[in-house]
This record gives structure tokens, C-alpha cells and sequence, in this order.
């Protein structure tokens, strides 16, 4: 970059991030680092999700001018951190989008299930604001525009080095957040010609996960943006997990012979609680009632992670050789068609009901929880983070009414929560993830994808770890990284 002072040119003397997303808020992930040759490298580029008014108009604005991205690099396919791709190549972005092979994979599944969301929901606001008289809203983007995103998706391996741009070196390590989920390690230089490193966390998965194998150790770096979403709170034991499900099954469908209804995210989730419950019918414990994914997304996710073997962990893997598949069971049923979805809801006989989104914001997992949420037999089970302004998060928060498709419902039904199966570490996993890293090396940690609360928690533990500067991220903050 070359900046007037004085009449003069000044070059870019060293390289620089700023910060467009999920920072000093949960969601939105987008991260822009700009190197010495004037190179505009994207790490990630997220939606905010669950922000109402503000997270669209977020949305619509990145910030900063799509046209002068030169490369996107993808920690991994949930939609708060590949949610805007197609927008970013509708406002004029040509370049290459780098990403492992999983993370390609599932990122067809998921932007042409989020641009078909856009649709069906975009209708219905529209035919609201018409009735307010006010104008009507182009959708963000359309399957056409995921299209031209996977276009220029390039793959690049795990775990070995690849040069973006002229010279800057990148390398990614599983992290076990989801498939194909990594941290991004970036090595460029300053003016002196001296290395510049930087790590983004991504999404730190957890130790022992259910299916993937990892975390990985990542390479030294000068600076780390870290993400911080359980700054603040540790998880129960992982092996209480299925246990815990058992006992909600066992309460709700065989005591109260009511229903189980859980919002998961199509990718990860709902695999790993499919999973467990695969292990509780081939133990004999799980009782003959019938268990239904209702997600094609979630369906399709599943057939892309049975296809990825090689970032399986050696337990399921040795489970795979006594079991077979470990998706499938007796009484389980996927289902694709909505009007088979629909006529889930005029049984009465006890089931579990596993459907997308995650925070239960757009999908057919909505429609699931209107119809079940008034009945005191039934059990809203959340299994995953929520900001507090989504669906699952207000159920969370203990609201005794709650509104869905602009109508108001009365929670009967329980709202259990197990954080057992969340996908992000806690600050203990989170510090144990760091430990690689030499602190006194580390020039400065940014702190991003956290609340209020997370984050001041997480960067007081850092510190008082021996990381000499943490800094919580702000938006559109820029930092030269020295």
C-alpha cells in the first residue's frame, strides 16, 4: 500500500489486520490481512447470524470493497464463517478461495441451503413489509451466486505448506471443530524482509472429540487472533455425554411418552449425537422408540463426513469395525420430503426429532418447536452455542413465552441444556490448545468470536497465563503487525 504524506510515497512497511467480524460479537467471522505487496488476504468471510435488524444490515455492508480482495482463506464451513462468500463475489470478488477438501465439500451443501433460506424467508418479511408499506428486500444472493463461489474454490492440503499471493507462506492444522475445520498460520514479512507470523485460531475444536481426530499443534507465532466463545465456563466431563442423553430419553419418551425435540447444526452436531445414539442401540439401551433426522442438509452433511474417514479419530474407528456404520441404527429415520416432516408432528407416540439450525433460527426445526414447545410431556433439548437474541437462546434464557413465525407460544415443554456436545473448547481446552506456543514469542493476542462477558474472562486468564498483551478486537480495528 502506498499512502501520500508530505507529497511523497510512503510504502507499507509491514503487514497489517483489520477486523470486519466477530469481533466483540459472536458471529460474522471475516478477518483482513493486507501484506507488504499491497495483497488482500480474507480469512473467512462469516454472516452474522442471530443479530436481527443489525446483523442484516451488517450483511449487506461488508466494510471494506470486495473488489479489492485478492484471496479468501477458509477456517471451516459453518455458515457464521462462509455465510457471505456469494455476496463477496456478487460485489465484484474474482479471486481464489482456498480451503481444504472437507471444507469444499461442505460448502456447497451449506451456501445453497443458506440461499435457499434466504429465499423462502426473505418472502415472508417482504409480504410483511408490504403490508407496512414499506419497500421490499433483494435477497443478499442466490444459488447462482454459490455457484460462482465454488467456481473459484481451490484445494489446498492440511497440515503442509502452500504460498499465497508472492510470497506469503500458509499452512493449516485440524483443529476438530467440525470436518474440516483448521487454524490458518500465515508467514509474511516487513519491509526489512523479516518473518512476520500470524495464527488465526479459528474455531478451537475440542480434545476427545466424538468423531474427529485432533487438535493439532500449530506453528510459533508473532500474533494469534483467538476465538473466545467459552472464555468464561468450563464443559461437564465428555464422557457423561451419552449417559446424560440417555437419562432425557429415558424421562421424556418413556416416562412422559412425550417427544424430544433438538436443534443442531447440520454439520457436526447432529452427526455426533446420531453417533451416541447409534452406540446406545447397539448397547441395547436405547428404547425402541423412532429417532428422526429432518434436515436434508443434515443428510447430505453426513454422506460428505462418512466420505472423510481419514479425519476420524481411532475410536470410532474401531467402534466402525465391531458396528459398520455408525449413522445408522434401527428406528432411524432420515427424512428429506416435507410433507414427511410435516406428518411427524400428527404423531403422538414418543421420538426425538434432530433438525436444523443449530440456534434454531430458520429451517424446519422451528415448525418442530411450535408444534411441541406447549406440550408439558416434551423436552426442547439444546445441544450447542446460541447467541442470546436466536430462538434456542431465548428457550436458553428461560422466557416463558416465546415467538415464532410472528406468534406468540408458551413454553411448557422442559428446555434442557448439555453443553457436553458443544463443538467449541472450553477455557481450559482453550489454553491447553495454546500450549504450543512459546508465550514470550507471542507479541499480542486478539481476542474475537466471544460476548461481552467471554471475552474479558478469556483475555484476564491469558494474561494472568503470561501472555504479555491481549487485546479484545474491535470492529473495523486496524493493527500493523510490527
Amino acid at each position: 500500500m502506498h499512502l501520500w504524506a508530505g507529497g511523497c510515497i510512503l510504502r507499507i512497511e509491514t503487514m497489517k489486520i483489520t477486523f470486519y467480524g466477530a469481533a466483540g460479537r459472536v458471529t460474522g467471522s471475516k478477518h483482513l490481512v493486507t501484506t507488504i505487496h499491497e495483497e488482500r488476504i480474507l480469512l473467512d468471510c462469516g454472516m452474522f447470524q442471530g443479530e436481527g435488524a443489525e446483523g442484516d444490515l451488517l450483511n449487506r455492508h461488508f466494510g471494506f470493497d470486495p473488489r479489492t480482495v485478492n484471496y479468501v482463506i477458509l477456517s471451516h464451513a459453518h455458515i457464521d464463517h462462509i455465510g457471505l462468500l456469494p455476496r463477496l463475489v456478487r460485489e465484484g470478488f474474482s479471486g481464489p478461495v482456498y480451503a481444504n477438501a472437507s471444507t469444499k465439500d461442505l460448502c456447497r451443501l451449506m451456501l445453497e441451503d443458506s440461499a435457499h433460506i434466504q429465499e423462502t424467508d426473505l418472502k415472508r418479511i417482504n409480504v410483511r413489509r408490504k403490508e407496512k408499506g414499506l419497500p421490499a428486500l433483494d435477497p443478499m444472493y442466490d444459488v447462482n451466486d454459490v455457484r460462482k463461489v465454488m467456481a473459484l474454490m481451490e484445494i489446498v492440503p492440511t497440515g503442509k505448506p502452500f504460498v499465497v499471493g508472492r510470497d506469503t507462506e500458509v499452512i493449516l492444522t485440524r483443529n476438530a471443530h467440525i470436518l474440516g475445520s483448521v487454524a490458518i498460520h500465515l508467514t509474511g514479512t516487513n519491509a526489512e524482509g523479516e518473518k512476520v507470523r500470524l495464527a488465526f485460531s479459528g474455531d478451537i475444536g475440542r480434545p476427545g472429540d466424538a468423531i474427529l481426530s485432533g487438535p493439532d499443534p500449530f506453528p510459533q507465532s508473532d500474533y494469534i487472533i483467538c476465538e473466545s466463545t467459552y472464555g468464561d465456563r468450563r464443559h461437564p466431563e465428555a464422557e457423561d455425554a451419552m449417559q446424560k442423553l440417555l437419562e432425557v430419553v429415558l424421562k421424556t419418551c418413556v416416562e412422559q411418552r412425550g417427544k424430544i425435540i433438538i436443534p443442531a447444526f447440520s454439520v457436526g452436531r447432529t452427526q455426533e449425537i446420531v453417533y451416541h445414539l447409534d452406540r446406545l442401540s447397539y448397547e441395547g439401551k436405547l428404547p425402541p422408540i423412532k429417532v428422526y433426522v429432518d434436515s436434508p442438509l443434515s443428510i447430505e452433511a453426513t454422506e460428505v463426513i462418512g466420505r472423510h474417514r481419514d479425519e476420524y479419530n481411532r475410536e470410532i474407528l474401531e467402534y466402525i469395525t465391531r458396528d459398520g456404520d455408525p449413522f445408522d441404527f434401527p428406528n432411524l429415520h432420515y427424512i428429506t420430503k416435507v410433507e414427511e416432516s410435516k406428518a411427524i408432528n400428527d404423531e403422538d407416540e414418543p421420538s426425538i426429532i434432530i433438525s436444523a439450525s443449530g440456534m434454531a433460527e430458520a429451517g424446519r426445526i422451528k415448525h418442530h418447536i411450535a408444534n411441541n414447545v406447549e406440550d408439558a410431556r416434551n423436552t426442547i433439548l439444546l445441544v450447542g452455542y446460541a447467541t442470546p437474541e436466536s430462538l434456542a437462546g431465548r428457550l436458553k434464557a428461560g422466557l416463558p413465552m416465546v415467538r415464532i413465525f410472528g406468534q406468540e407460544f408458551q413454553v411448557r415443554a422442559s428446555v434442557e441444556n448439555m453443553p457436553n456436545f458443544s463443538a467449541h473448547a472450553d477455557y481450559v481446552e482453550m489454553m491447553q490448545y495454546l500450549s504450543c506456543q512459546n508465550k514470550h514469542k507471542v507479541r499480542e493476542v486478539f481476542l474475537v468470536h466471544g460476548n461481552e462477558k467471554a471475552l474479558a474472562a478469556w483475555k484476564s486468564r491469558l494474561m494472568d497465563d503470561g501472555f504479555s498483551k491481549v487485546t479484545i478486537a474491535k470492529m473495523e480495528m486496524s493493527v500493523d503487525l510490527l
